[in-house]
C-alpha cells in the first residue's frame, strides 16, 4: 500500500494480525483499537496474549477492543524494502497504514522496545482519534551524559554491527535469550520464524543502526520532537515495565514517568525486556482498559491526566467511614513540644564505648541541624531519600529531619538480603542515599541509584571511590551554621503529602514498597498511643525497627537493645533486661523469632536482670503468628506485664489485637487458624468469600464462619503501592472504602467478632475434596509427639492437587527420635501419627531439619517454597534440602 508521507513514497506490502473479522464473527462491535508495535527483533507474535485476551474479553461479555498488531516493514513477514528507514519514516510508515485502513477513534496506543517510539510518535501526530497509550520497556530520551546501555555499545561497534545482527542470528538469539523464565523452544522458533536467513534480517541490523546514540544522530531530531510531543499528551497513560531489561533501563522508566506524571505505572519484579512473555501484559492491559477507558473514553467526570488511583480516592472520598475530618498533628509534633525537656530520647545500647543516651533537647536540635542542611544540600519535598542506616539517633534524626522538610523517606530493611535490598532500592528510585559503610560500598557495587551521603568520616580516596559527597557531620555543620543566620524551615508537610516508603518483608514474593502519606503515619502513631496507652514518659524497648522509629511520634523514650537487626535470634534476654533497665522501660516490643531466642537464653539472667524485667507493664510480640506457650514463658520472664500480639502488615501495621487470655480462650474453640483477636480503634474487618477454585471472589461480608480473604479499612492503612498500579487495583478489588485493603491472608471471623487467621490466599489448597486452608491441619499436626513445626502444601493442579506434611522432628535426645539431619520420608510410625491428626488426606509425609523461613521474621515457613521443594522430590529429584 502507498506510504502517503515520508522520504519513501512506494507502494509496500504490510503483514499485519486484526482481531475484526473475529469480533465481527461473534456479533459485537468494537468499543476502540488497540494499535500494537512490536520492537527490535521481534514481529507481531509478540502480541500473541493480547490478541488473544482480548478476544476472550469480548466473548465473556466485556469491552470488545480490535487489536491490529503490525509488522514494521522489513520486519516479520512484512516487505523487505531495502531502504534504510530512519524513526521518522517508521513514524510516517505507520501513519501511512493507519491511514490505509481507515483507523477511527477511539485509538490505544501499545509499543515496546523501539516499536514504542514509534507508537508514541504516531500517538503524537494523531491527536484526534488518540484515546490512551501504553507502553513496555521503551524510551524517548538519551541523555547526552549518559552512555547507552552496553549491549548496545557492543551491537553498534563498526565491526560487529552487521555480524552480530544480520549476518548471523547473534542479536536476535542474544534477545531471545535474556527472558525471565527461559522461552519454550517452539516460543522461540516463533520468534525466529521471520528472520531465518541474512536476506531476512537486515531490519534488525537497521533498527540498531537507528539508535541515537547522541544529538548528532540523524534520527535525533524527531526522538526530540516525539519526546516533547509526549510530555504534551493528556490522555491516560499506562506504563509497564521488566526491571531486569539490560537495555532499557530504569532511567527510561524515569523518564516517561516526569513527562507522563499521570501515568499509571506497574514495575513486574523479575520480569525482563520481553515483557509480553515475562508477565501478565496482557490481562494488565484489558484490567486497564476496563479502569481507565471502558467504553472506549475518559468517563464524565474523570480527568484523564489522574492517575487511576486519584480517581478511585475522589469517587470514593465522602463514603469513608474510617476517615477522620480533623487535622492530625505532624508526626514530630511530640518531638517539637518535647525540645526543651533533658530528659532521655534515645538511648542506644549497642555504642561504642556503652550505652549512649540522647535528650530530647539534643534530638529536636539534631533534627532541625540535619532538615536545615538537607534543604541546604538541595534536598527538596518529594525527593525520595533512601535510609541504608542501621537503627539508632543517626537513623532517628535524619527520618524525622527528611519528615520535616517533606522529603520521602525510603526504608527497606536489611533483613532482606543483599538481593532482596537491591530490588527494593532501585525500585524505589532515590535520588539520596544515606548509609553506613557497609550500604554504601553495596550501593556502589551494585549500581544503585542516588546521591550519596555517609554517617561516618570517610578518608578521601574512599569518597572518591563510593562516590560519596558529604556525611551526616557535614550536614549538621551546615544546617547549623545556616540556622544561625536563619531559623527558616520548609513549610510542614501536608497530611496527604507522600512522607515514607516502607517496604513489605519479601516473605510472600518480592518486597513491595508501600507508600504513606504524612497523615497516615500519624495515624498509625494515634493507634498505637490509644491501644496501647504509650505516650509521654513511657519507656519503650524496640526490638522491631519499624516500631522503633515511631518511639519519637508518641513521645516515649526509645531504647535500641544490642542486636544484629539483620539476625533476630541475636536478641538474648540479657540484652533486652539491660535495655530495660537503661530507659525505665515499661512496654517491650519483639518480633516472634527475637522472643523465641529471648526465652532461650532465660537462664543467663541474674537477680538484677530479673528486677528490670518485672517493671515491665506491656509486652508485644508481632510480625508472624505467636503461640501461647511462647507467650506463656515471655511472662514467665515479664511477670506483671500484659501479653499482646497485634495483627498487621507493613500496609496496616495494627489491626487487630490478642491478649494472652485470649490466646488460651481461643485454644478451647473448635475454630481453625490462629485467633488474632478483635479489632483495634477505628478499623473494620470483613471478609471477601472463597469460591470453589480458592479465589475470593465473594461480596464482602462480617458473617461468622465464613472463610476467605481478610479484608481491613482505617485511617492508618497505607496510601498506596509504589509503581505497583496492577497491585494496588488487585488489593482495593471490590472494595468501596478507599483506605480499604485486602491483606492476601485467608480466615474467618467468629461469632465474638474475633478473627481467626488460616493462612496466606496464594497458599490455599484446591484439592479434589475442596478447598483447603493450611494453618488448621498444620496446627493440629504440631501436636503430635515429636513434631516440632509443619508446613502443609499442595503439589499437582489447581483443583486436583494432592496434601502433602513436611515436619521438622523435635528431638528428645535418644538415638531414635533425634532431629533428621537430611530430609526424609517420615519413619512409618510418625506417618502414620500425622495422618491420623491432619484431619484431611495426605499424599506424603515428609522430614526435614529446618523448615524454610522468610528473611526478615525468621518464623514464617515458606510454603511457596515448600511446595516446589515437595513436588520436586516426589517427582523423583534429589531430596536435597528446601
Amino acid at each position: 500500500m502507498p506510504v502517503g508521507r515520508g522520504t519513501d513514497r512506494a507502494a509496500r506490502t504490510w503483514h499485519l494480525l486484526d482481531t475484526a473479522g473475529s469480533l465481527a464473527a461473534l456479533g459485537v462491535e468494537p468499543v476502540g483499537t488497540i494499535l500494537c508495535v512490536h520492537g527490535n527483533p521481534t514481529w507481531s507474535y509478540l502480541w500473541r496474549s493480547v490478541l488473544r485476551t482480548s478476544l476472550e474479553v469480548a466473548r465473556s461479555g466485556g469491552p470488545a477492543w480490535r487489536v491490529v498488531a503490525v509488522d514494521q516493514l522489513d520486519m516479520g513477514f512484512s516487505e523487505r524494502t531495502g531502504i534504510e528507514r530512519g524513526l521518522a519514516q517508521r513514524v510516517a510508515d505507520l501513519g501511512a497504514l493507519t491511514d490505509e485502513l481507515g483507523l477511527e477513534g477511539p485509538v490505544v496506543t501499545l509499543g515496546h522496545d523501539w516499536g514504542g517510539v514509534v507508537s508514541l510518535g504516531w500517538a503524537v501526530d494523531h491527536p484526534d482519534v488518540l484515546a490512551g497509550v501504553m507502553t513496555c520497556n521503551t524510551a524517548v530520551y538519551q541523555p547526552d551524559d549518559a552512555p547507552i546501555p552496553a549491549p548496545l555499545r557492543l551491537a553498534l561497534r563498526p565491526e560487529l554491527l552487521g555480524r552480530a545482527t544480520v549476518l548471523t542470528p547473534a542479536f536476535l538469539e542474544t534477545t531471545l535469550g535474556i527472558a525471565h523464565p527461559k522461552l519454550d523452544r517452539a516460543v522461540a522458533n516463533g520468534y525466529r520464524a521471520p528472520y531465518r536467513g541474512a536476506a531476512r534480517r537486515g531490519g534488525i541490523g537497521g533498527f540498531v543502526a537507528d539508535i541515537p546514540v547522541d544529538h548528532r544522530h540523524r534520527s535525533a531530531p524527531e526522538l526530540d520532537r516525539i519526546a516533547a510531543g509526549v510530555a504534551a499528551l493528556d490522555v491516560p497513560a499506562l506504563l509497564v515495565w521488566g526491571p531486569r531489561d539490560p537495555v532499557f533501563l530504569e532511567r527510561y522508566l524515569d523518564d516517561l514517568s516526569e513527562r507522563l506524571p499521570h501515568a499509571d505505572v506497574h514495575r513486574f519484579e523479575g520480569a525482563g525486556h520481553l515483557l509480553p512473555d515475562d508477565a501478565d501484559v496482557a490481562g494488565t492491559v484489558f484490567d486497564w482498559l476496563g479502569d481507565r477507558l471502558p467504553e472506549g473514553h475518559v468517563p464524565a467526570g474523570d480527568d484523564p491526566r489522574l492517575p487511576a488511583d486519584d480517581h478511585e480516592a475522589d469517587a470514593t472520598a465522602t463514603t469513608d467511614a474510617t476517615a477522620t475530618t480533623e487535622p492530625r498533628r505532624p508526626l514530630g509534633a511530640a518531638l517539637e513540644d518535647l525540645r526543651d525537656s533533658d530528659e532521655p530520647a534515645l538511648v542506644e545500647m549497642a555504642a561504642a564505648g556503652g550505652p549512649r543516651t540522647i535528650s530530647w533537647r539534643l534530638l529536636a536540635r539534631r533534627v532541625d541541624e540535619m532538615a536545615a542542611g538537607l534543604d541546604d544540600l538541595g534536598v527538596r519535598s518529594g525527593d525520595r531519600v533512601s535510609l541504608l542506616v542501621t537503627p539508632g539517633a543517626d537513623l532517628t534524626a535524619v527520618l524525622y529531619a527528611c519528615v520535616r522538610i517533606g522529603a520521602v523517606v525510603v526504608v527497606a530493611d536489611a533483613g532482606l538480603g543483599l538481593r532482596g535490598l537491591t530490588r527494593a532500592v532501585r525500585g524505589a528510585r532515590p535520588d539520596w542515599i544515606i548509609g553506613a559503610l557497609p550500604g554504601l560500598g553495596a550501593a556502589r557495587a551494585l549500581g544503585w541509584p542516588g546521591r550519596r551521603i555517609a554517617t561516618v568520616q570517610l578518608p578521601a580516596p574512599a569518597r572518591r571511590a563510593l562516590r560519596v559527597e558529604h556525611t551526616l557531620v557535614d550536614v549538621a555543620r551546615r544546617g547549623a551554621r545556616r540556622l544561625t543566620h536563619s531559623s527558616a524551615l520548609p513549610a510542614v508537610p501536608l497530611s496527604d503529602t507522600p512522607a515514607a516508603i516502607l517496604f513489605t518483608s519479601g516473605s510472600t514474593g518480592p518486597a513491595k514498597g508501600v507508600v504513606y502519606t504524612h497523615g497516615q503515619l500519624g495515624a498509625v502513631r494515634d493507634v498505637l498511643a490509644a491501644q496501647y496507652d504509650i505516650g509521654v514518659g513511657t519507656g519503650l524497648v524496640a526490638g522491631f525497627a519499624p516500631f522503633a522509629l515511631l518511639g519519637p511520634a508518641l513521645g516515649a523514650r526509645s531504647v535500641a537493645p544490642d542486636m544484629d537487626v539483620t539476625a533476630p535470634r541475636t536478641l538474648t534476654a540479657r540484652a533486652v533486661a539491660a535495655s530495660v533497665a537503661a530507659a525505665d522501660a515499661t512496654v517491650v516490643f519483639l518480633s516472634p523469632a527475637a522472643l523465641a531466642n529471648v526465652v532461650a537464653t532465660a537462664s543467663e539472667l541474674d537477680a538484677a536482670d530479673h528486677a528490670a524485667l518485672a517493671r515491665v507493664r506491656l509486652f508485644l510480640s508481632a510480625g508472624a503468628p505467636v503461640s501461647a506457650a511462647l507467650l506463656t514463658a515471655a511472662t514467665e520472664l515479664m511477670p506483671n506485664a500484659s501479653a499482646h500480639t497485634p495483627y498487621g502488615m507493613t500496609e496496616g501495621l495494627l489491626m487487630t489485637d490478642v491478649d494472652l487470655d485470649g490466646v488460651r480462650s481461643a485454644a478451647a474453640s473448635d475454630d481453625e487458624g490462629i485467633c488474632v483477636g478483635l479489632p483495634a480503634a477505628d478499623v473494620r474487618v470483613r471478609i471477601a468469600p472463597l469460591d470453589a477454585s480458592g479465589t475470593a471472589t465473594g461480596a464482602l461480608t462480617d458473617a461468622p464462619g465464613v472463610t476467605g480473604e481478610i479484608v481491613v479499612a482505617a485511617p492508618h492503612v497505607r496510601d498506596r503501592y509504589d509503581r505497583l498500579w496492577r497491585t494496588n487495583r488487585a488489593s482495593r478489588l471490590g472494595v468501596e472504602d478507599p483506605r480499604g485493603h485486602r491483606t492476601g491472608d485467608v480466615g474467618h471471623l467468629d461469632a465474638s467478632g474475633r478473627l481467626w487467621v488460616e493462612g496466606r490466599m496464594q497458599h490455599v489448597l484446591t484439592t479434589p475434596d475442596g478447598v483447603v486452608t493450611p494453618v488448621g491441619p498444620e496446627q493440629r499436626i504440631e501436636g503430635v509427639p515429636g513434631v516440632g513445626r509443619a508446613g502443609v502444601v499442595g503439589i499437582g493442579p489447581r483443583g486436583t492437587q494432592q496434601v502433602v506434611a513436611v515436619v521438622e522432628r523435635s528431638g528428645d535426645g535418644s538415638r531414635s527420635r533425634r532431629p533428621p539431619r537430611r530430609p526424609a520420608l517420615a519413619d512409618p510410625s510418625l506417618a502414620a501419627a500425622v495422618r491420623a491428626a491432619a484431619g484431611l488426606p495426605l499424599a506424603a509425609v515428609l522430614t526435614v531439619p529446618v523448615l524454610p523461613t522468610d528473611i526478615r521474621h525468621n518464623s514464617k515457613v515458606d510454603r511457596t517454597r515448600l511446595s516446589r521443594w515437595a513436588t520436586a522430590v516426589l517427582s523423583g529429584g534429589r531430596m536435597v534440602r528446601p
